[in-house]
């Protein structure tokens, strides 16, 4: 049996389950859409891991702001994001996917 799987990711976004459950979408075109799933579509993650990076809904975080969502991304695990529903999803993708 394998030991381990490769994936094409170049890295992951961890994005607090909770948080999004609680603000009921919030995002996109009439904040219908889950944070996920809006920056699935912006970030042109691909599917599962053949896609360029991953984005990842993930149980609580602990942090629970109001009427925002946490955020991490992997290759800045000690800076945590709180994304607001009014926030520029433009400016976050490019954000999350600018190499350093």
């Amino acid at each position: 049996m394998k030991q381990q799987v490769d994936a094409n990711w170049s890295h992951a976004i961890l994005v607090c389950k909770k948080c999004s459950k609680k603000l009921k979408g919030g995002f996109g075109d009439g904040g219908k859409t889950k944070l996920a799933a809006e920056l699935r579509g912006r970030l042109g993650s691909g599917k599962g891991r053949k896609g360029r990076l991953g984005v990842v809904e993930v149980p609580c975080l602990d942090v629970c702001p109001k009427k925002a969502v946490m955020l991490v991304d992997s290759r800045q695990p000690g800076v945590w994001r709180i994304v607001r529903p009014d926030a520029d999803l433009d400016v976050l993708a490019a954000e999350l996917t600018a190499t350093e």
